[in-house]
Order: structure tokens, then C-alpha cells, then sequence
């Protein structure tokens, strides 16, 4: 039985057009011009060749940079989250409404998530986050990652339900049993994926359907 609903926070608590995530990748060049030196467009190649290797530019720039990582993290997350977000009525009628506790697991850092919720006006309806920080700055899809996770919640995969934007995360999910619900505009039910929504909003749906399951 399902006992925590895991949420990612970046393009799956909010749509990818409501342009926080390209803000914060535009910072991520920033940041990669000013600290180490680079053209706007090596910093634009650095960055997409981090992310493919590594998974994240902090993972490269963890592994061949000298890097602060709560500096990066800071000064990437800097962006105007209240004026690109606005309270969700419809998600958090869905979050309170939901049959399992709600836990943010993400790839950012707790300040950022605490920003976006608050934003979003569903701060009240998370209990934990799992950030970036709590883990050793290692980041989903590691195996570790998830490990950590459970170990905190105390309960094994089959007891969560995990939403995200990446197939890539949510496949590592799968691994480890979790039901998975991939959310996006142009989600669709395909291998490692139990479910998709356009938008977490609609979380309620896959509630319905899990809860016919399970009884």
C-alpha cells in the first residue's frame, strides 16, 4: 500500500512555461561566464555537456572544478520565483485531498523548494523535503539518492508514489518499486511509467485510479 507521494519540484509542481527552470538555467551560464572565465557560448556548451555526463552541471563541476557548492547553489537558484509563480488553488485542493502523505524530493536545494511552494501557496501540505543538500549534493537518478530517501521515510519503494518531470528519474524510481507518474504536457503512459498527467494539479486522478487498484 502507498504511504508517501513523492513530488519533484522544477517543471512538475509547475509547468515548464511558467519559466522558472530557463531562468535558472540561464543563471547556471551566468555563473559559468563569471567564475570560470568562459564565453557566454562555451559556458552554453559546458553546461549541456555537464548535464549529459554528469546529470547535473554542480555533478561536472563537483567532479573537475574546484566548486562551493552552496555558493553555486545559491547564485543559480537567484531568480524572481514570487513574480514568475502565483498561488495554486486547484493543486493544493489536490494535495490535501490525496490519500497519502505528500514529500517533496528534488534536485534543487531546500531554499528553492521552500520558495516555490511558498509561491505556489502549498507550502502547508508538504510534511518533508528531500533536497539536494540532505544527500551529499548526489541528485536522482543515483541509486543512492533514492536509498537515502526511503531510508528516511522508513518504508520500502512499494509504499511510494513518485512524480516527476524526468523519465529518466522516474525509471530510477521504478527500480526500487515505487509507482511512478510522469507529469508534462506530452506525458504518456510508456515503459517504467504507471501513469501520466498534463500537470500535478491532476494528481487526484491517479489517486482514483490507485486507490481501485490497491482495493
Amino acid at each position: 500500500m502507498i504511504r508517501y507521494a513523492l513530488f519533484d519540484v522544477d517543471d512538475t509542481l509547475y509547468p515548464r512555461s511558467a519559466g522558472v527552470l530557463p531562468a535558472i538555467e540561464g543563471r547556471i551560464e551566468r555563473y559559468l561566464v563569471e567564475r570560470l572565465g568562459l564565453a557566454p557560448v562555451e559556458a552554453a556548451s559546458l553546461r549541456d555537456a555537464y548535464a549529459a555526463r554528469h546529470g547535473t552541471t554542480l555533478a561536472g563541476l563537483l567532479a573537475h572544478r574546484q566548486t562551493d557548492a552552496e555558493e553555486y547553489l545559491a547564485y543559480v537558484h537567484d531568480v524572481h520565483v514570487e513574480q514568475l509563480l502565483q498561488p495554486d488553488a486547484e493543486l493544493d485542493r489536490a494535495l490535501q485531498a490525496l490519500p497519502w502523505e505528500p514529500v517533496i524530493f528534488t534536485n534543487s536545494d531546500r531554499r528553492h523548494a521552500e520558495r516555490v511552494v511558498a509561491a505556489l501557496g502549498v507550502r502547508g501540505r508538504f510534511t518533508r523535503i528531500f533536497d539536494i543538500t540532505a544527500t551529499g549534493y548526489r541528485h536522482k537518478p543515483n541509486p543512492a539518492v533514492y536509498e537515502h530517501v526511503l531510508a528516511a521515510l522508513g518504508v520500502p519503494g512499494s509504499a511510494c508514489l513518485f512524480a516527476d518531470d524526468s523519465l529518466r528519474n522516474l525509471r530510477a524510481a521504478k527500480a526500487w518499486h515505487m509507482t511512478t507518474v510522469w507529469v508534462g504536457p506530452s506525458a504518456v503512459p510508456t515503459d517504467g511509467i504507471d501513469y501520466a498527467i498534463a500537470r500535478a494539479a491532476a494528481i487526484g486522478e491517479v489517486a482514483a485510479q490507485v486507490r481501485l487498484r490497491e482495493s
